[in-house]
């Protein structure tokens, strides 16, 4: 899919296509920076740096609040053509099905059966013919399947699934890393508000942009996943040693919930860590990937906003006997 239209000469007010992530959202042009001109009206602080050195224009999304106005280089701006109004439709088709659609590797049986010379064989020999056979099955689809995966692993190593994860964050995984495996500390559990609440709260914020049908599809399909990730992950790579003996406690205790009804913020942003290595291993393609990474890095920017509402001020103290049980497993 090519873009049409250039975008040097676009003017203030001028109607748009720009690109937020991997998709196109209806836009207007507020201000326009040209590098060798005075752009009297323009706060040259206000433009990332990276932009600084060609053409950009701040964008307003219609629709959106202008907290998310930004400032976009011109190859992110497109003229309002048709051609580019099929375009921003195919992309929106293109990542719902992206996200829906799940490759799995089936692995079939051929059925063995007797071949025209073995009408004379004796039944020893036919059960040795079945057996060479089946053997030979076994060697060129272990072959098979070896050749895929390396295909498969040389394809993953390339895919771009870095994650930004904001400061602040970091700073919250790095206390929450000392507070349990330094001080001995723990969450208290269940959490409020728990994991599937933060999403939904997430949803309806971003939902304020009174997203099209597509985008809100998209955007479902991204957090189902994630709480699903969560949910699967948690027992597994998630926990610290020491809260493994209050993971069994608390599930034995809220028996019919899953994880994401009763751990927290604490506990999903140690998922986003994770997700680079557990994406990789998916089939996945680079423009799906690029999808997920957008919305993941927006609800990693929604969590870091409402951070002093949504992580716990203090972990608790553990007791002793918690302490001699833990160390033990």
């Amino acid at each position: 899919m090519a873009a049409t239209g250039a975008s040097e000469g676009f003017s203030v007010n001028s109607r748009c296509l720009a690109f937020h992530g991997p998709l196109l959202y209806e836009s207007k042009i507020l201000k326009t920076y040209f590098p060798d001109e005075k752009n009297e009206d323009v706060d040259i602080e206000e433009i990332p740096e990276e932009n600084r050195a060609a053409v950009a224009y701040l964008i307003h999304y219609k629709g959106w609040k202008s907290s998310w106005d930004e400032w976009l280089p011109q190859e992110r701006v497109l003229r309002w053509t048709e051609e580019n109004l099929r375009m921003q439709k195919e992309l929106k088709s293109e990542a719902l099905q992206q996200l829906r659609s799940k490759k799995s590797s089936v692995s079939g049986q051929r059925e063995l059966t007797p071949t025209a010379g073995s009408a004379g064989m004796s039944s020893a020999q036919k059960r040795k013919e079945a057996a060479k056979e089946a053997v030979d099955l076994a060697k060129a689809t272990k072959k098979t399947r070896r050749e895929a995966e390396e295909k498969e692993d040389e394809y993953f190593s390339h895919l771009d699934v870095n994650i930004i994860v904001p400061d602040t964050l970091k700073a919250q995984l790095a206390d929450d890393w000392e507070n349990i495996t330094k001080n001995s500390q723990l969450v208290k559990l269940p959490r409020s508000p728990n994991v599937q609440e933060i999403l939904q709260e997430f949803r309806t914020f971003y939902l304020k942009r009174r997203l099209g049908s597509a985008e809100t599809e998209i955007l479902d399909e991204v957090l189902a996943g994630l709480q699903l990730y969560f949910d699967k992950s948690l027992g597994s790579i998630l926990l610290y040693r020491f809260e493994r003996q209050q993971y069994l406690e608390v599930t034995r205790g809220n028996p019919g919930k899953v994880p994401s009804e009763i751990y927290g913020a604490e506990h999903l942003v140690r998922l986003f860590v994770s997700l680079p290595g557990l994406l990789s291993h998916t089939h996945m393609d680079q423009q799906s990937i690029n999808v997920l990474k957008s919305h993941i890095e927006e609800l990693l920017r929604f969590l870091a906003k409402n951070q002093k509402t949504l992580f716990v001020e203090s972990y608790i103290n553990s007791t002793p006997a918690y302490e001699a049980i833990s160390r033990g497993l």
